[in-house]
């Protein structure tokens, strides 16, 4: 179960029913630990349905205000997110093996597997999220900080930087 379930049975739901799916103050929390955080405002998502038989493709938006550590300085760095996602829920594969790995390609990226009486829309809203995330947010003093802290910029620390320092060492 995740911290923002909302199953939905499948056979309640009818092709082309929208859902609005709003995180409350408790649901909210609960992610912010989870994913992480240092806050997360509002979390909103919004889905138009449509089923085919066993499969379930969801297709909509993902609102979220919230704020992510900096990488640097850990000062607090503000986000405003709106992804369109489409999502295509599908029944666990049969068969095979516990640790069997399975292949996806790109286009199965958005898949996720339900047990065959109900998709969570909302913990794949929370998957969502995650991955819409900065991966390595940066606030604004977050370079002279890392310069200060003795890091190298890309540049600094490219092979094409080291050539010159050393042409320039050789005096050519």
């Amino acid at each position: 179960m995740s911290d923002f379930a909302h199953r939905l049975p499948l056979d309640q739901v009818r092709d082309g029913d929208r859902i609005d799916l709003a995180a409350d103050e408790s649901q909210r929390r609960s992610i912010v630990a989870r994913l992480g955080l240092l806050s997360l405002d509002r979390l909103e998502a919004h889905a138009v349905l449509a089923r085919d038989g066993h499969k379930l493709r969801a297709t909509g938006r993902l609102k979220a205000s919230l704020e992510q550590s900096c990488v640097a300085t850990g000062e607090p760095v503000p986000a405003h997110l709106d992804e369109a996602f489409e999502l295509l829920f599908v029944p666990e594969p049969k068969g095979g093996r516990a640790d069997e790995e399975v292949e996806l390609g790109e286009g199965d990226l958005d898949t996720v597997f339900h047990d065959g009486s109900a998709v969570d829309l909302g913990g794949a809203v929370i998957g969502t999220l995650a991955l819409a995330l900065g991966p390595y947010p940066r606030s604004a003093g977050a370079d002279a900080a890392l310069k200060e802290a003795g890091v190298m910029t890309e540049e600094e620390a490219s092979p094409f930087a080291a050539l010159a320092a050393l042409k320039e060492k050789l005096g050519k």
